[in-house]
């Protein structure tokens, strides 16, 4: 069984996901998901291209674009945070985002130990075909899991802002061309 723990490298596409540990729920209620999307957006989105994801009650997906590297060092050293390689860069923005959100997740529950399972689940996305099956696959989740009837229902997933014009973190431009146009992308979900 593989262990999906491809190293992170520049100018590459990654599927990126992580599961609660045992039976225990990720996010209990709305607030914890916004709440999680806010930690995304402080510690992951400010270093790498966010093409798609979905926060189910258990787990997480994301389709992430990591830049050159040159791009992450000024950003780090802008930052006053240390670099040295990408992947050990962008998988420490991954533990600081899940450590901050599992520390205020545990105080608001009155829980104790660890929330997500100890490692990152990634694999490089290097095929044209695995991206354009990735998205519609991390935007079918909760129908796959029968907690709606279409991805546009699902209101913790990048569904409906890939298809919006309000500002974003997605990279939308990026994903709506690779389908074609917005009904390219749509077709691709059904």
């Amino acid at each position: 069984m593989p262990l999906y723990r491809d190293k992170f490298y520049p100018n590459t596409y990654y599927h990126v996901w992580n599961h609660a540990v045992g039976t225990d729920l990720l996010f209990r209620s709305d607030d914890n998901y916004r709440f999680f999307l806010t930690r995304y957006a402080h510690y992951i989105a400010q270093v790498v291209d966010t093409h798609a994801y979905c926060l189910m009650p258990n787990h997480f997906h994301f389709l992430i674009h990591i830049p050159d590297e040159e791009q992450l060092r000024r950003f780090a050293e802008t930052e006053g945070l240390p670099f040295k390689n990408t992947h050990q860069f962008v998988m420490q923005r991954f533990s600081n985002m899940s450590n901050s959100y599992a520390k205020a997740f545990n105080k608001q529950r009155d829980r104790q130990g660890a929330l997500l399972v100890d490692y990152l689940k990634r694999q490089a996305v290097s095929a044209a075909e695995y991206y354009a099956n990735l998205i519609p696959y991390i935007h079918n989740n909760p129908v796959k899991d029968g907690f709606v009837k279409h991805p546009e229902d699902w209101v913790y997933s990048s569904f409906n802002a890939i298809l919006s014009e309000k500002p974003s973190l997605l990279n939308r431009s990026d994903v709506l061309k690779w389908y074609g146009n917005r009904e390219g992308f749509l077709k691709s979900h059904f």
